[in-house]
């Protein structure tokens, strides 16, 4: 590694002529190069969440790299999520785990630049949400039926108080799709649910009518009881269907409150 970092710092890419084919090929920098050994090791599992990386004076060593170089290859993995570094006599860079959260902030920024709707969002979640429905009627264990009915139970406790049902019923949401095991589907669901949460949580603040409000949070919750008994009955098509309308609902609703329905998620 120590050898390729020094060659990255020194290598020149020739310029392009007549007689060459293709185009000029970049080379990784120096802390590029680091930074991806390292998030090799953290992605692998051969660095856990928690450890602590050697000292500075160590990995300039075993990379034979600058200060200055290591440290932008830190800023690197701490945009990424993937260490956090402490400044100062006691501090250091630890492991982090990938946090899926970062995933989600990202595309929402994205989404918010090309002017996407929380119509959009919503539609993408009714594709993707209601065969997870499905395939969790047709395939279950007793355990994720008390998993299920334990968080209807949480929504239960908070129906009068609108910001925590919203997040007890976005969990109910998150659930669903967690328990279908399919770690690819977990993660293109949470970066939605991410984007839907804050824009429920920001509906619900503004809200005004607190009785209507209250009303949709209740029939929310009855959908998600019942969802919980088609998936215990094994009642696939049904529970699919459910699932398809409660999340056009959703979608209604918040679209209603007003003409302006692009994602506004910046802080």
């Amino acid at each position: 590694m120590a050898e390729a970092a020094r060659a990255a710092e020194t290598a020149i890419v020739p310029a392009p002529s007549r007689n060459r084919v293709g185009r000029q090929v970049r080379v990784p920098k120096t802390a590029e190069l680091v930074a991806a050994h390292l998030r090799r090791q953290i992605v692998r599992g051969e660095l856990k969440p928690g450890d602590a990386l050697p000292p500075e004076s160590g990995l300039m060593e075993q990379f034979g790299i600058s200060r200055p170089t290591l440290r932008e290859a830190f800023r690197v993995l701490e945009s990424e999520s993937l260490i956090t570094v402490r400044r100062g006599a006691h501090g250091g860079a630890r492991v982090s785990a990938p946090d899926a959260d970062v995933a989600a902030r990202f595309a929402g920024l994205i989404l918010e630049y090309r002017g996407a709707t929380l119509g959009d969002i919503y539609r993408a979640a009714a594709l993707i949400e209601p065969p997870c429905a499905r395939q969790l009627a047709v395939k279950h264990t007793p355990d994720d039926i008390k998993r299920l009915r334990d968080a209807v139970a949480a929504e239960k406790s908070v129906l009068d108080d609108p910001l925590a049902l919203v997040e007890a019923q976005d969990a109910f949401h998150a659930l669903l799709i967690e328990l279908t095991g399919n770690q690819t589907l977990i993660l293109l669901c949470g970066m939605l649910r991410n984007i839907i949460d804050r824009a429920n949580a920001s509906y619900t603040a503004a809200a005004t009518d607190a009785e209507t409000q209250k009303a949709q949070a209740l029939k929310g919750h009855r959908a998600h009881v019942r969802m919980v008994g088609l998936i215990e009955s094994g009642k696939a098509d049904e529970a699919e269907k459910l699932w398809q309308r409660h999340i056009s609902s959703a979608d209604d609703v918040v679209n209603a409150a007003g003409p302006k329905t692009v994602l506004e998620l910046l802080d």
